[in-house]
């Protein structure tokens, strides 16, 4: 959904410089939601925006023209469910495995936006269509940007509702080997080149940090 030319990425890698910043910085939690037999059922995503990126949208919805920061009813409103209107194909920017395989996971339902402190807080829910029980098992997400132009940080809390009972574990990303890996692949590309075709298409997976879920029973 969000996509940057290799010739500007080219731009903002160097062998001194290092790896520019990503554009765009989203808190992230996660939470599971299972049925009474342990069977997952949803998941629910909430994004906690940068403050920038949160002043951009207000001032191209405009919504906020006071600038305090806070929003009214309307406001809000307005608001809710501006991230949760997806291109056709867009993965929502988390990949959820199971046993060896990718769950699928509906399009954005229910979701929720507000201001808070000068960022914009949204939440919006998955239904799992494989419906797997959780017990005994080992859940793995992702939630990053192929693109690496957002960047996603696990600093919300990762929870599990209903019956199942599960750990809950969190691996960052090595960010020196994920730069220097990454920095090597773009400098070896042709401007003229589809970065996709060169397996570039999935950058964002090595700043991933992978949450794994391990629940009791089975």
């Amino acid at each position: 959904m969000r996509h940057l030319p290799v010739t500007l990425l080219l731009a903002l890698v160097s062998p001194i410089a290092g790896w520019a910043h990503p554009h765009v910085f989203v808190d992230t939690g996660i939470e599971l939601i299972t049925d009474e037999s342990g069977k997952l059922t949803q998941v629910k995503v909430t994004w906690a925006y940068d403050a920038f990126y949160s002043l951009l949208i207000t001032e191209d919805m405009g919504l906020d023209p006071d600038g305090d920061m806070v929003l009214t009813e309307a406001e809000q409103s307005e608001l809710t469910g501006f991230d949760a209107n997806w291109d056709p194909g867009f993965a929502g920017d988390l990949v959820a495995r199971l046993g060896g395989g990718d769950l699928t996971l509906s399009r954005p339902i229910a979701p929720t936006a507000q201001m808070r402190e000068g960022r914009i807080i949204t939440t919006h829910q998955r239904d799992v269509a494989e419906q797997p029980n959780l017990a005994g098992e080992t859940l793995t997400l992702l939630p990053y940007d192929p693109t690496y132009y957002t960047a996603y940080d696990v600093t919300l809390p990762v929870t599990v509702t209903g019956a199942a009972e599960c750990d809950v574990a969190l691996t960052p990303p090595k960010m020196d080997d994920a730069l220097s890996e990454m920095q090597d692949k773009l400098l070896a590309v042709d401007a003229a080149e589809d970065p996709a075709e060169l397996g570039l298409g999935d950058m964002g997976r090595a700043f991933a940090t992978e949450v794994r879920i391990t629940c009791a029973g089975g």
